[in-house]
């Protein structure tokens, strides 16, 4: 309850805040023309953020404090590069922030959280292979399915209409489980391996997910909508 104040402070800007545990964030929108006036408020307002704080005996983390301009790739160019004035540090922009797990990049492409997710899958991965001979299958295929495709799934329903070549790379990891599963080689065909193992494509996955959201939301369910492994 002590951070209600800060919700309206920072909703007198104009500004939406979000709150989750002790992490606080500050969302804003405005036109391409209207970018240094954003930036104006925003500057404004977090200095009564950080005048709050320290009212309060709090402390603004501003070693973690990072500053994202979204956009379409297109306009990138147009959006300000100067350090923004947090108290007595400067944060220059990101070019990407992590958001509970979630990579998001600036023009929103989500192209840096399939990279950190095929590349974190593949590692999990190498590590389960110097294993694989010493626990059976249906140990070692257990442990694919809970360090791999739980961390494969997680947040994928942020992935919904990826281009098909991010959607690719994703794929690459379920072909990559099924082929050390199945102990095949590169050259190997994989349909038939896929196909035993009943798992959805990536792009399936997405979908599913999606819809468990929406299905629990429209029927107000409480349930947290958990990982799939189909």
């Amino acid at each position: 309850m002590y951070t209600v104040d800060l919700i309206a402070l920072i909703e007198r800007h104009g500004l939406c805040p979000h709150l989750y545990a002790d992490d606080m964030q500050i969302y804003g929108s405005c036109p391409p023309s209207a970018v240094h006036d954003l930036q104006l408020r925003l500057s404004a307002c977090m200095d009564d953020v950080h005048f709050w704080m320290q009212f309060n005996r709090l402390q603004l983390n501003t070693n973690k404090t990072e500053l994202l301009w979204c956009t379409t790739a297109r306009r990138q160019h147009q959006l300000p590069r100067s350090a923004f004035r947090i108290g007595s540090a400067e944060i220059i922009p990101t070019t990407a922030v992590r958001d509970l797990g979630i990579c998001i990049d600036a023009d929103l492409s989500m192209r840096s959280h399939v990279q950190r997710t095929v590349a974190g899958c593949f590692a999990i991965l190498r590590q389960l292979r110097s294993i694989r001979r010493s626990v059976s299958l249906s140990v070692f295929q257990t442990l694919v399915v809970a360090l791999v495709l739980t961390f494969l799934d997680y947040g994928n329903a942020t992935l919904f209409r990826l281009p098909a070549y991010l959607l690719n790379r994703l794929q690459s990891v379920l072909i990559a489980l099924a082929r050390s599963i199945a102990g095949l080689r590169r050259s190997a065909h994989i349909t038939d391996a896929l196909a035993s193992f009943h798992w959805l494509r990536a792009a399936e996955r997405i979908k599913l997910k999606l819809a468990v959201i929406v299905y629990r939301a429209l029927h107000s369910s409480s349930q947290h909508c958990t990982s799939t492994s189909v």
